[in-house]
């Protein structure tokens, strides 16, 4: 496994008193937008403050990038800016319950993103990164997307006719049956 693009450190014996801002530099954002396939990734910040509760270190924040990407249409490029909350939970490996595979349970807030990580350092930059992932929406439409929709006679995408070589084989299965 190769090591993440985005890498921050981070010991929960000596966390940082103060609010810690990580700014990707160019080189990470270069490989994050390779990884991410995206176009770019202009900017990419996080400010996050720590806090403990029993064995977990709680890590929350904002988390602001700047995404160039193509349209999920006409596949020219578009820039947006996402701002995320940061809401993370690192707990050392083998603390988190043992569930049975066929076990219901309910999670809370508090359970939603939690991290484990094992020797004596957790890594915010990879947890900043995933939740980077998350925000990148992949059919994200620029302001040309609808006029190529009307050139191609597609009005929405309810009334656009399934298409390809599934779409041939259902419609020739249904012919024979029906």
């Amino acid at each position: 496994m190769s090591a993440p693009e985005l890498s921050r450190l981070v010991k929960p014996r000596a966390l940082p008193a103060e609010t810690v801002v990580i700014e990707a530099s160019e080189t990470e954002r270069a490989a994050l937008a390779e990884r991410f396939a995206v176009t770019a990734i202009p900017k990419l910040t996080a400010r996050v403050e720590f806090d403990t509760k029993d064995e977990a270190v709680l890590a929350n924040g904002t988390l602001t990038a700047t995404i160039l990407q193509p349209c999920a249409v006409t596949r020219e490029d578009l820039s947006y800016d996402v701002e995320e909350p940061l809401a993370l939970r690192f707990v050392p490996a083998g603390s988190a319950p043992d569930y049975a595979p066929d076990e219901e349970i309910e999670l809370d807030s508090e359970d939603l993103d939690e991290i484990e990580y094992e020797g004596d350092s957790f890594d915010l930059g990879e947890a900043i990164a995933q939740t980077l992932a998350l925000a990148i929406d992949p059919y994200r439409e620029g302001p040309g997307a609808d006029e190529i929709r009307l050139k191609a006679g597609i009005t929405s995408d309810e009334e656009q006719a399934p298409s390809g070589p599934l779409a041939e084989a259902l419609a020739k299965l249904k012919g024979e049956s029906g």
